[in-house]
């Protein structure tokens, strides 16, 4: 299962937290049941709303996986260069 973009997560918890209070106060909700049925309705909604913003079954290019470049030939390299690489694994003292 995928992770939840840093949108989704934004705008589900925006809403969630908009729709509670903006039914909380519209509605007058006094009762301790209300007030959890309009929590329980504000948390589907904020799901909805972040499972809309996903990208589906489609994958963006921003979420494909990374093409890995062809190998490519190592080119002619002069001497001094070669004889650097040879001497990598030597002791830097000597």
């Amino acid at each position: 299962m995928p992770r939840p973009t840093n949108a989704q997560v934004a705008y589900g918890s925006t809403t969630v937290v908009l729709f509670t209070l903006a039914v909380l106060l519209l509605a007058d909700v006094r009762s301790a049941g209300a007030v959890v049925a309009v929590a329980a309705l504000g948390l589907l909604l904020g799901l909805l709303v972040g499972a809309a913003l996903s990208p589906g079954g489609r994958r963006s290019a921003a979420m494909a996986a990374p093409t890995v470049p062809a190998a490519v030939p190592r080119a002619r390299v002069s001497g001094s260069v070669q004889s650097a690489e040879a001497r990598v694994g030597e002791h830097s003292l000597q």
